[in-house]
């Protein structure tokens, strides 16, 4: 059962991020183990279990980060990552869905919905969704902008269309997510925060549900 990561989690981030070489690694294996990964695993389990049971009919699915790097893409880093995450999704393909994540990382904790791996007809799917319901779709982006909650994600060098200034953020990017974003303390070291993240993740529904009407296998999903 989760009970909240610790300040030693902390300390193996940072320790990782300033050492980041086998022999510091595996002398401090074991931290990693204790004090990440598993209560890491413990959280996303639980936060799994809870949306499974808010939401029977879908088929959720949790995938949790591993520390190692893929060899093929360090790009000059080393071989370990310095945060790490999970990240629950419906149906069976993760890298074509949109996805609620949570993240730790040395100097914070951040959690939301993201598709990072919207394909360029899938983001054009949702500007044509944009164009068909204006109304709504302005609606949905004056309730984010008043949460928690900010919107990310690669601009356009140019617009693809200028849609006006509360549509213009969702509408000329090449991928999009939600982030909230806060130092370490509060619930991340209790208990209470599976909950925090249900309520997130609640309150994010409604942009996980549109961003899952775009479909990779046709980029023309239906607008109704």
């Amino acid at each position: 059962m989760f009970q909240g990561f610790s300040q030693n989690a902390i300390d193996f981030l940072w320790g990782i991020s300033l050492n980041n070489e086998r022999g510091w690694f595996m002398a401090h294996k074991q931290d990693f183990t204790d004090y990440v990964d598993i209560p890491m695993r413990e959280l996303g389990k639980a936060v799994f279990s809870a949306l499974a049971e808010d939401y029977p009919k879908q088929d959720w699915r949790l995938h949790v980060c591993r520390i190692y790097r893929d060899a093929r893409r360090l790009f000059g880093r080393g071989p370990y990552k310095d945060h790490l995450w999970f990240t629950l999704w419906t149906g069976e393909d993760r890298h074509n869905s949109p996805v609620f994540w949570f993240e730790l990382s040395p100097a914070s904790f951040s959690y939301g919905v993201g598709f990072y791996t919207a394909t360029a007809e899938q983001m054009a799917a949702l500007r044509r969704y944009i164009d068909a319901n204006p109304a709504e779709m302005e609606r949905l982006a004056k309730r984010v902008a008043k949460s928690e909650f900010h919107l990310e994600g690669e601009p356009y060098k140019r617009l693809k269309k200028d849609v006006g200034e509360v549509l213009n953020p969702w509408y000329n990017r090449k991928w999009i997510s939600l982030c909230a974003e806060y130092d370490h303390g509060g619930a991340l070291y209790t208990g209470e925060l599976p909950q925090v993240l249900l309520d997130a993740y609640e309150k994010l529904m409604p942009v996980y549900k549109l961003l899952k009407r775009f479909p990779a296998e046709s980029s023309n999903a239906s607008l109704v």
